[in-house]
């Protein structure tokens, strides 16, 4: 399973010129299922996300969590980064789990980060969408369960 988290001022999801999701200050998810993934990997993550402390405290060092803050999150599929460029300029997706297998994994993945006490917000699975986004610092931090 891996994440890409974005530390962000402002972040919206909108499908066919409706907003499905929107947060403010707060982390930008981006979410992929691999094939094998677990509900214990999506609760593992759900779990270093919460805690990962990628936010300034007051002195300006990286010290605190999305949690700490109160900030919010919002979570968006999105099976590319299960992508294997190492043969030839096509990338692979072959890596990425089945959607059937998928949708399972983001909804325990946002349920887990609700438990944590975070407010969450989502895209819409296997829709096309387009992401506007503020990333601040930029920080952005990838996290994979199997590295």
């Amino acid at each position: 399973m891996r994440v890409l988290l974005q530390r962000v001022s402002t972040a919206r999801v909108e499908t066919a010129d409706c907003d499905v999701g929107a947060i403010d200050n707060g982390l930008l998810v981006l979410f992929c299922a691999l094939e094998g993934d677990s509900t214990e990997d999506a609760e593992y993550l759900a779990r270093k996300v919460s805690k990962l402390r990628i936010f300034d405290d007051h002195i300006g060092k990286m010290n605190l969590s999305v949690t700490d803050t109160g900030g919010k999150v919002l979570v968006v599929s999105q099976f590319t980064l299960a992508a294997n460029t190492s043969k030839g300029n096509r990338p692979s997706f072959i890596q990425a789990a089945h959607p059937n297998d998928a949708l399972p994994l983001i909804e325990r993945f946002c349920d887990a980060l609700r438990q944590e006490g975070l407010e969450v917000e989502t895209g819409a699975f296997g829709a096309e969408m387009d992401v506007h986004l503020v990333n601040h610092g930029p920080v952005t931090i990838w996290l994979d369960t199997r590295t």
